[in-house]
């Protein structure tokens, strides 16, 4: 009997660390930790998605066999993760123009040095 409990809490451990080392790589996927590799923050959306749908796939085929913690756990993370996510995917479009060699231009000017007749360019921060 002690045996099967001690089991049953290295189970729900090794279940803990497996959600979490998953979120982790989701994280950084959406640039939201930095690489210890390359020592960068990095974003890939492609491998960040595909990261949240693995955690997906755990919560529809463990549906019913897991405790209330564990449960929630999944839940949690999954949610948090989906929003990080969706927030990393609209944002990216909006990080090409701010990484660009011209200098962001104030609200209403023209952008310096740029063709004649070229409209206005703006840049948005929060």
């Amino acid at each position: 009997m002690k045996e099967e409990a001690r089991d049953a809490e290295m189970h729900k451990s090794l279940f803990v660390q497996l959600v979490m080392m998953l979120a982790t790589s989701a994280s950084q996927a959406m640039g939201k930790l930095v690489n210890p590799a390359t020592k960068k923050t990095e974003v890939n959306v492609e491998a960040a998605e595909a990261t949240i749908d693995l955690l997906d796939m755990i919560e529809a085929k463990t549906k019913g066999n897991l405790d209330r913690d564990e449960e929630r756990l999944l839940k949690d993370t999954l949610m948090s993760l989906k929003l990080t996510f969706v927030e990393t995917r609209n944002a990216a479009p909006a990080a090409a123009p701010a990484e660009s060699a011209e200098p962001a231009a104030a609200p209403g000017s023209k952008v310096e040095g740029g063709p004649a007749g070229q409209e206005p360019r703006f840049h948005k921060s929060y």
